[in-house]
């Protein structure tokens, strides 16, 4: 098996970059009109002088770097921030959205647990004349929200993973929870499917997107089915967890991993010597939550974005190019 890649260090660089502007793919259905007030006509407010940020899971790493861009952000307008933590909950960020409502927070900044469950609160919030932008998955009734393009994400893991395993052989998918975003990763890798008819899935799980429920969900499904070249890891906790268990089961050298994130850890990954681990498709969780604030700011200015979904681009990092790659 093949653990080269190919150097794309010349061009890389001007990439990334690009995947710090965001680029816009029309009117999310998810996300509520923009305008001068919010839900049920309550106004906006005059300036953004408090955040309230709210992630999924502050045990990932993701979730941590966009708390950076959050305290980024709100610095540069003069704002305080509160950091909540769902632990993977929609009962605590249901919680925690009455409570940013009763401290009176102007912008609330979430990722979502559950994209549709969520909603109610969310009405709640801008009922009360606060904007409110997802990150990295949609939320029903958001005024915007902001992430990577997750298809995108998909088709570039991907497709680096079946061209490095020579266009064919067999491999196992590491899901993760069902929010759209890692819906959408999963689509793209379906999609490049399509284009490599001698790869074949014969394994699929669905891990908690954490490194230990990947390291068991591979396990499993490699004890079940042992004739696996590729493995994709619909992030990079999840792959990295699926790298362990490649390697305990003693098949580093004829099975190789791909992820999504491109996060502190996988690049430590990449850089490990010997590792299965090969590549991970970008995301910037930091800058994220840099352009939700801006979008909200523009709200407040009486100059909103004519689109209110914002898709930050995805690009492969290998081996060849992770020294070029700027990182979160």
């Amino acid at each position: 098996m093949k653990h080269t890649t190919t150097a794309i260090a010349g061009s890389i660089l001007a990439t990334f970059a690009l995947a710090l502007t965001a680029c816009t793919s029309g009117d999310s259905p998810n996300a509520g009109a923009m305008s001068g007030t919010g839900a049920e006509g309550a106004a906006l407010p005059s300036a953004i002088e408090s955040i309230g940020l709210m992630v999924q899971d502050m045990s990932n790493p993701f979730f941590s770097a966009m708390t950076t861009g959050a305290e980024e952000a709100a610095a540069e307008l003069g704002a305080t921030l509160n950091v909540q933590d769902a632990q993977l909950d929609l009962a605590n960020q249901n919680t925690q959205i009455d409570a940013f409502i009763q401290q009176g927070v102007d912008l609330i900044v979430i990722s979502a647990v559950d994209e549709d469950g969520i909603a109610p609160a969310i009405e709640r919030a801008r009922a009360a004349g606060v904007i409110v932008i997802a990150v990295d998955t949609p939320a029903v009734g958001a005024d915007a929200v902001v992430m990577t393009d997750a298809v995108e994400a998909g088709e570039v893991a991907c497709r680096h993973l079946f061209e490095q395993m020579g266009g064919k052989g067999n491999i196992l998918i590491v899901d993760g929870t069902p929010i759209q975003t890692i819906i959408d990763r999963i689509t793209g890798c379906t999609k490049v499917l399509e284009e490599f008819p001698g790869i074949t899935v014969v394994g699929h799980q669905a891990s908690r997107n954490d490194r230990a429920s990947g390291l068991t969900v591979t396990t499993d499904m490699l004890t079940a089915t042992p004739d696996v070249q590729g493995i994709f890891g619909m992030n990079d906790p999840s792959a990295l967890g699926a790298t362990l268990a490649v390697e305990q089961a003693g098949r580093a050298s004829d099975i190789i991993v791909v992820g999504i994130d491109a996060s502190p850890e996988g690049v430590a990954e990449l850089k490990r010597e010997g590792s299965p681990f090969i590549a991970s498709a970008t995301q910037n969780p930091a800058e994220m939550v840099r352009q939700a604030v801006a979008v909200a700011q523009q709200m407040v200015d009486g100059n909103p974005p004519a689109d209110t979904t914002i898709l930050i681009p995805s690009v492969i990092v290998t081996r060849d190019s992770v020294d070029e790659y700027p990182g979160w």
